[in-house]
């Protein structure tokens, strides 16, 4: 008789999913899967819009990324109109996009991920969060939430308000950099680069004891990786091509143009998922399974090309080779990125371009489709948008970051439940707390953004069933 583990909600993720644990007549684990239960729309509600709309529509896709969608769909409507958007307008773009990940990063590591390193894995739920974090070590929670405000701040000194700020439009920017926000941004960077340091002083121990295990078995497999990168190579988050790698650093295919993604990308469908799950159509699903975010982009990537970050860079790959193949280390991707967006951030407010009045050009539908890309905090974003001679959407395809990781993350699920589950497991056994952390903080190094719900802190409802085939209950925990 097969038996099924049911994990609902997944906790201290962006959105609402579960995870099934499937098992044999013998109680042995035969397989594991990450369900995404919700359905948004947003592909087929966009119909009918001007597609000068679509950056201020699909910014409200996710409260906590919004500057993801609204590059990606500024930068379609730029393609759309056939414009080169002024040099001043390119850069505020990607200081907005810098501050974007640093303070979705900062999210990650400090709010949702940081308590299971700092508080351990058997620590109950209703500590192990971002009070019990304040609590055991109040320097590093607070310091971890002003550096979250530096980013959301920047935004909003840009945009207008933090979240959902139609400021990148088809053609450019809004309006240009004030000198009150480029002082307040100059005044606050020291005490942002103090924190980065101390978030990357308490992390890097922890790798060399007690989270060692962790980077064994925590999504540790060979796949592809995909990623921007600059003309030389370097690290980029908006204007860089399409490279994607092998897990021995051999470059599949470089200098990838958007605009063909479907020749070189397929999205399958599973009866159990919302998500669909992204591969490179070359290789076929088992083969193309790849990974995108913060640690694809560092391992494509050849170089960040500012010092600080370079020297996080080195370290990445001294701990783990020159390609990293373990999910668990994206928590150090995140604080290297986190460091090399400082820096960048840093650069640009010193250009004096940057605050070139002239931020924006307009022009006339010159097609009728065309495909963005940007880089958003979880990784590549695609938006692909047909279109009347009007100007009004006739078909939208979004294939998101979370989607790209689909097939590595159910994997991450299956390695851990193999790793903690050693043994059959007998009706009415007691699941334990720690078994439930441990699978969900698979889940959590990909910091999946599933929609715009956000739960950050606090105690979250979760219900771990063992159920027979004939849908008698076995075994059962709840929390919450």
């Amino acid at each position: 008789m097969s038996r099924t583990v049911i994990i609902d909600p997944v906790t201290r993720i962006e959105g609402h999913a579960k995870i099934s644990l499937h098992l044999d007549g013998d109680g042995r684990l035969t397989d594991a899967r990450f369900h995404v239960v919700e359905y948004r729309g947003f592909e087929k509600f966009c119909e009918g819009h001007p597609f000068t709309e679509m950056a201020g529509i699909t910014a409200r896709i996710c409260g906590i990324c919004p500057v993801s969608h609204l590059l990606a769909a500024a930068k379609t409507g730029d393609k759309l109109l056939g414009v080169t958007i002024p040099p001043a307008a390119q850069k505020l773009r990607r200081l907005l996009n810098l501050a974007q990940i640093c303070q979705s990063h900062a999210l990650s590591f400090f709010h949702l991920s940081s308590p299971d390193f700092l508080l351990g894995w058997e620590c109950e739920p209703a500590r192990r969060n971002l009070f019990g974090l304040m609590a055991a070590d109040p320097d590093l929670a607070r310091a971890g939430i002003r550096l979250r405000q530096f980013g959301q701040q920047i935004l909003e000194l840009l945009g207008g308000r933090k979240i959902h700020a139609a400021w990148a439009v088809p053609g450019g920017v809004r309006i240009p950099l004030s000198d009150a926000a480029k002082a307040w941004i100059l005044e606050r960077l020291p005490e942002a680069r103090a924190t980065a340091r101390l978030a990357l002083e308490r992390f890097k121990p922890l790798l060399d004891g007690p989270l060692q295990r962790e980077q064994q078995v925590f999504g540790q497999f060979p796949s592809l990786f995909l990623g921007l990168v600059g003309p030389d190579g370097e690290w980029d988050c908006i204007d860089g091509q399409l490279r994607l790698i092998a897990s021995d650093g051999t470059v599949l295919a470089d200098h990838l143009k958007e605009d063909d993604y479907a020749s070189f990308l397929a999205e399958a469908v599973e009866e159990w998922s919302y998500l669909k799950f992204p591969y490179y159509k070359p290789l076929g699903p088992a083969a193309g399974m790849y990974r995108v975010g913060p640690l694809a982009r560092l391992n494509v990537c050849e170089r960040i090309g500012t010092p600080w970050a370079d020297a996080e860079l080195a370290d990445l790959r001294a701990r783990h080779g020159r390609v990293v193949t373990s999910s668990f280390a994206y928590h150090q991707a995140r604080l290297v990125e986190i460091v090399a967006c400082l820096e960048a951030i840093e650069q640009l407010v010193g250009d004096p371009q940057l605050q070139d009045q002239r931020v924006r050009v307009r022009g006339s539908l010159q097609c009728h489709g065309a495909v963005g890309v940007s880089e958003a905090p979880r990784g590549t974003l695609f938006h692909h948008y047909q279109v009347d001679d009007h100007g009004l959407i006739t078909r939208v395809n979004l294939i998101i970051a979370t989607g790209q990781n689909n097939l590595a993350m159910n994997r991450t699920v299956l390695q851990i439940a193999r790793e903690v589950i050693p043994g059959p497991v007998a009706a009415g056994a007691e699941i334990p707390e720690a078994l439930l952390n441990r699978l969900e903080a698979g889940i959590r190094c990909y910091d999946p953004c599933l929609s715009c719900s956000t739960h950050a802190a606090g105690q979250m409802p979760l219900r771990l069933q063992l159920v027979g085939v004939d849908g008698q209950l076995l075994a059962e925990r709840s929390r919450g």
